[in-house]
């Protein structure tokens, strides 16, 4: 796990953030871990979701909450789950009272040649990938509004401008963020609330790193990927 100290991660410019809440989708490693402890130095409340076995979950907490300072829970939401979403935020309003800030952020990935790719592979990507954003969004954005402040993050990818083979799923989800985030963008535009996408390259986390040999296997590389 990725450890950053406060004094490394803190900017006094960051002091309005001091008591948002923040709900980061897939924060428990990786890009989304990062975000977190981020939001988490600049004195935002966060709950947290994503895969991880207890101990690695509790760990995660305890930094964040002693480095940092800041509150936090854990969400085990299952991002291909509508209700299992809704739950997330209303547990959110239930303990902080709001959500000020939305990071969709969950991500799976499966590399294949598209006439072999398995269709409940392609259902999940485009579930957790972005279908998941959609519904997040959907039930934070009225009280967004009402407060005329808000903050709605997508974590979208270089492949939701550039595609890339065997990767029919993803690049197609990530380009639907893209959209996702201009179009809502437009909409709230006017109440004081900000919809952003960011479109990060590789980066070695668990989700590339698993990729590497996936990838080798789809060109049809040496076995001794596998």
């Amino acid at each position: 796990m990725n450890t950053i100290s406060k004094s490394e991660c803190a900017d006094p410019a960051h002091g309005e953030l001091a008591g948002k809440v923040a709900m980061v989708t897939g924060s428990t490693s990786g890009i989304g871990l990062g975000i977190a402890q981020a939001l988490a130095s600049a004195g935002v409340n966060v709950v947290l979701n994503g895969f991880g076995d207890a101990a690695g979950i509790t760990r995660i907490h305890n930094e964040l909450e002693q480095s940092f300072g800041a509150r936090t829970i854990y969400s085990a939401a299952d991002m291909s789950m509508p209700g299992d979403i809704k739950g997330m935020v209303e547990a959110a309003r239930k303990t902080f009272g709001k959500v000020d800030i939305l990071v969709s952020n969950a991500g799976i990935q499966h590399v294949e040649a598209i006439e072999t790719f398995p269709p409940a592979k392609w259902d999940a990507i485009i579930a957790i990938n972005l279908s998941a954003a959609f519904h997040a969004i959907r039930a934070v954005v009225p009280e967004m509004k009402a407060r005329k402040w808000g903050h709605i993050i997508n974590i979208a990818s270089a492949h939701a401008l550039v595609a890339a083979p065997f990767k029919s799923a993803y690049v197609a989800a990530k380009h639907g963020v893209a959209g996702l985030t201009k179009s809502v963008a437009l909409e709230v535009a006017e109440h004081g609330v900000t919809v952003n996408a960011i479109c990060p390259g590789y980066m070695l986390t668990p989700l590339v790193q698993k990729q590497i040999p996936e990838t080798a296997r789809a060109r049809g590389s040496p076995k001794s990927w596998s």
